[in-house]
């Protein structure tokens, strides 16, 4: 569990910032899922709570709480200021070192526009052929709540572009995160069909599939 929760912790890092192309957003999917297999799987119910994201939907403004561990090593007032150059009214420090972000709907509602933005982007580029040539097609929902990757089925079991699948979790979950969806909610299933013959090969639920 703490990996899963070490994983949302560090995608949390992007939900503030500017959407980058394809290319970056593929780049940092990688190094963070690097990251993730590296970490040990115990963890008390105290930190695993002490490192979630928390949304408040309001009346008129939304208010997002990110974990302390997520500032790490980072300059809080530097941080802040990044977040008010973005829309953010107001921003506290809470005592156990988390900061909470109070913004209008309109802000709010751009952020989330851009996340969404940023996964279909990453879609986009899974259907490139580029860094994945055995995948033909990706559909998805509305909720990016589950994703289907069309395959050339040889060649994608002799090849390691099942790596697209936790790409796809990383971007949706930010998303999802974001929108309000708690950890305990989040679960994003991946299929894996074949083109010609249509057979799901493979189905994958995150988090799930990140504790096998």
């Amino acid at each position: 569990m703490k990996r899963i929760i070490y994983f949302l912790t560090l995608s949390s890092v992007l939900l503030l910032s500017a959407c980058g192309d394809a290319q970056q957003n593929q780049t940092t999917n990688k190094t963070v899922l690097n990251e993730v297999k590296s970490q040990p799987s115990a963890v008390t119910e105290e930190k695993e709570k002490d490192q979630t994201i928390e949304v408040d939907k309001g009346l008129l403004s939304n208010e997002v709480t990110l974990p302390a561990s997520m500032f790490n090593g980072q300059d809080l007032d530097q941080v802040i200021a990044a977040a008010k150059e973005k829309g953010v009214g107001e921003v506290t420090k809470n005592a156990d070192g988390s900061l909470t972000y109070k913004m209008s709907k309109t802000v709010y509602n751009k952020m989330l526009k851009e996340l969404k933005g940023t996964t279909i982007e990453y879609v986009e580029s899974l259907k490139n052929g580029v860094d994945y040539t055995s995948i033909k097609d990706v559909t998805y929902n509305e909720s990016f709540s589950e994703f289907t990757l069309i395959v050339d089925k040889e060649a994608y079991e002799s090849s390691l572009d099942g790596m697209a699948s936790l790409g796809l979790f990383f971007s949706a979950s930010l998303y999802q995160l974001f929108e309000g969806v708690s950890n305990e909610k989040l679960k994003i299933t991946v299929n894996v069909q074949d083109e010609k013959t249509k057979e799901i090969i493979s189905t994958k639920d995150f988090p799930d599939e990140l504790n096998k």
